[in-house]
């Protein structure tokens, strides 16, 4: 029996169309830049908001109306959702998925009878995506919700939670492999800190790091050729987390000789708690080639926490496509929508109207973001912002052809810097507004 029977598949209709269960801007087959709007995009669509979210705050139970949950968290219950879950997914056009062991499978009274009803479920979802051709765009492992993770998992004090986190992410590897997952993802939840006055900070990053190299190992003892992605966020739960933001996490990564085996998948509303932008934090994991994924949301720049809320802001989007294309595009990764409808948004169809207004976001800033590329004024202002650098003494300091003494000498004979230019922030500003 269909849980969404008064929604068709979603359709594209243009930018007059005033359905809204039809796209307006993202047109799947539609090529720009060489690629299709599926490929820039491969849009996928999260579990845990989506199918498990009940709409529940720290000031109140679920208000959602799910007709697919029972209460129970049964294995029953956990074997319906997937038909729920790959219908949604199928009329929605979304060729990807990911998901949490926790959202997908529940915990059973031990380990071992946890992995049998994880296996159960598995089986179902692989039974769905060979049916609708719906792809594993990444899994990961719930290490921050259970109490046994209370201090964190791979960083906590407890060396059994470490032991039991490193457990669970060997099982989720090995289903996410069998699922044909194209990427695994590590998000701290609460690997960080609370306070510095009972923590050993070089112990607990020692660890952190360590449990990397095991995943990192055991991956390759079974054959996963998935990307590692490691997703920065730099506080909440917990005061401080280890992967504060893109440079922080190359830091990290580069101290334990781990960075050629881990790319990150980026969050605006993480972006936003970190103090930047997300073409800020897109910018640093481009330019340093750790470019892998991005989790699609906002935050409410009024509020100070993460409100994963489904991204509508084309200026947004705009910026984030033309970090994307700069940087070749996501690879093995993919728009991830990590966003939740809010609280007061309680019935099944706002599911759709929130995902059909997120893709038809992007789409529209790839739109944006090309014809950007194409006219090729900003990047001609900022060549010829730069352009010192390109001859005479400018060119001769890259190429390391001076030192101190030699530059000194320059200025001594020159006497003076050469008069400043314009940066021009209002024009630039203005010229962007020009293309939305």
């Amino acid at each position: 029996m269909a849980a969404f029977p008064e929604v068709d598949k979603i359709q594209y209709e243009g930018p007059e169309s005033k359905n809204p269960l039809a796209f307006r801007w993202y047109n799947p087959d539609e090529v720009v830049e060489g690629k299709t709007m599926r490929d820039h995009m491969r849009f996928s669509v999260v579990y845990w908001h989506t199918f498990r979210g009940s709409g529940a705050d720290p000031f109140g139970p679920g208000t959602a109306v799910r007709p697919w949950d029972d209460g129970s968290n049964s294995q029953e219950n956990a074997v319906k959702r997937v038909s729920v879950a790959f219908e949604f997914i199928e009329k929605l056009g979304a060729p990807y998925y990911a998901f949490h062991d926790r959202d997908v499978s529940p915990e059973g009274a031990s380990l071992s009878e946890t992995n049998k009803i994880f296996d159960a479920v598995a089986a179902a979802l692989k039974a769905e995506q060979e049916r609708t051709g719906i792809k594993l765009l990444w899994g990961t492992a719930n290490l921050f919700s259970h109490p046994r993770f209370m201090h964190g998992a791979a960083t906590s004090c407890n060396a059994d939670a470490f032991a039991f986190g490193a457990s669970q992410v060997k099982k989720c590897l090995e289903v996410t492999k069998e699922l044909g997952g194209e990427n695994y993802v590590f998000w701290g939840g609460r690997e960080g800190y609370q306070n510095l006055l009972n923590t050993d900070m070089k112990r607990e990053l020692d660890h952190l790091a360590k449990f990397f190299h095991l995943a990192v190992d055991y991956a390759k003892e079974i054959g996963f050729t998935g990307q590692f992605l490691i997703e920065p966020k730099p506080k909440e739960p917990t005061k401080h987390q280890y992967d504060f933001d893109s440079a922080n996490c190359l830091a990290f990564l580069k101290s334990y000789d781990l960075d050629k085996h881990f790319k990150l998948n980026l969050e605006t509303n993480h972006a936003t708690l970190a103090s930047h932008t997300m073409q800020h934090e897109l910018e640093y994991a481009g330019m340093n080639g750790i470019l892998g994924s991005i989790d699609a949301n906002t935050g409410d720049l009024l509020l100070g926490w993460d409100t994963d809320q489904f991204p509508t802001n084309y200026y947004l989007t705009a910026e984030v496509m033309l970090s994307i294309l700069k940087y070749g595009g996501l690879g093995s990764g993919g728009v991830n929508f990590d966003a939740k409808v809010r609280r007061e948004s309680f019935e099944p169809i706002d599911l759709f109207y929130a995902h059909i207004g997120g893709m038809d976001a992007f789409a529209k800033g790839l739109k944006i973001a090309a014809a950007i590329r194409a006219d090729g004024e900003f990047e001609k202002f900022t060549k010829q912002r730069y352009g010192s650098w390109d001859s005479g003494v400018g060119a001769e300091i890259e190429a390391g052809k001076h030192d101190l003494k030699s530059l000194e000498k320059y200025m001594l004979a020159k006497g003076e810097a050469a008069a400043n230019v314009s940066g021009r922030q209002e024009f630039l500003e203005n010229l962007f507004n020009r293309y939305m």
